[in-house]
């Protein structure tokens, strides 16, 4: 059986997957009056979800990852636009912006491209 040595580089594979470190941080005050019946985690985890099954580049460290966040940003922005307004969910049988009443149709991706 073959032995394998684990090669560590300047980093070392300990901090190669450790979590970014923090910045800084921004407070704002947000008020309103939420139901606090639909206050969950669980929305924003399986957002979270979806967004990381359906963009490659959030799925692993190497490949298909944005080297400037304008780009990172752009590949999001179209993500949600084409998740919210061309893709019919099994659970609502039309898009989420014809159920919130934002739009009246299934937006094809020339639709989408036209508004660059």
């Amino acid at each position: 059986m073959a032995q394998f040595e684990i090669l560590k580089g300047p980093e070392g594979p300990e901090t190669r997957y450790s979590p970014a470190i923090c910045m800084g941080t921004k407070r704002a005050v947000i008020s309103g009056a939420p139901n606090h019946n639909h206050i969950s985690t669980s929305y924003v985890e399986r957002q979270n979800l979806t967004m990381r099954m359906s963009m490659r580049r959030f799925t692993r460290l190497t490949n298909a990852f944005s080297k400037k966040l304008e780009n990172l940003e752009h590949a999001v922005a179209l993500h949600y636009m084409h998740y919210n307004f061309c893709r019919i969910h099994q659970t609502l049988r039309i898009t989420p912006a014809m159920e919130t009443g934002i739009s009246d149709h299934v937006w094809s991706l020339d639709e989408v491209i036209a508004l660059l």
